[in-house]
């Protein structure tokens, strides 16, 4: 699976077999306190920094139109997130997910984000673009 934008997320998870709930972690990106001269210089040009989770949602792909329209909802409660991580969980043939199965996944995607465990999602920046670590 290659997904070069948000577009092609809802794309793929519209067209797999069994229906999809998308989950998203909006994070806000800060400088620790105990930061070095080095880490803040990186984070004033613009890399490095700590993520922090800001808030979650989920979502069938249904619901979702398009990334200005996740953008949109987020900033309703009008938090400074510079980064959302997203990922998906499959029902079954016979029962979509539901917010209700959502509610364990989202919360260890809070937490693998707190501890900088990001391998298993995908984080898009405020354009709706992939961004690659390392």
């Amino acid at each position: 699976m290659n997904i070069s934008s948000f577009d092609d997320l809802l794309t793929m998870a519209r067209q797999q077999q069994l229906p999809q709930r998308l989950l998203f972690v909006f994070a806000g990106i800060e400088l620790p306190a105990d930061c070095s001269p080095e880490q803040r210089a990186r984070f004033e040009a613009g890399q490095g920094g700590a993520l922090v989770p800001l808030m979650c949602v989920d979502k069938s792909p249904s619901e979702l139109d398009s990334f200005s329209a996740l953008v949109s909802e987020a900033s309703q409660f009008d938090q400074q997130w510079g980064m959302v991580f997203a990922a998906a969980m499959s029902g079954t043939l016979a029962k979509p997910p539901s917010s209700a199965d959502a509610e364990v996944p989202l919360q260890r995607m809070v937490e693998a984000i707190k501890q900088g465990d990001i391998g298993a999602f995908i984080p898009f920046d405020l354009q709706g673009s992939p961004v690659h670590f390392g």
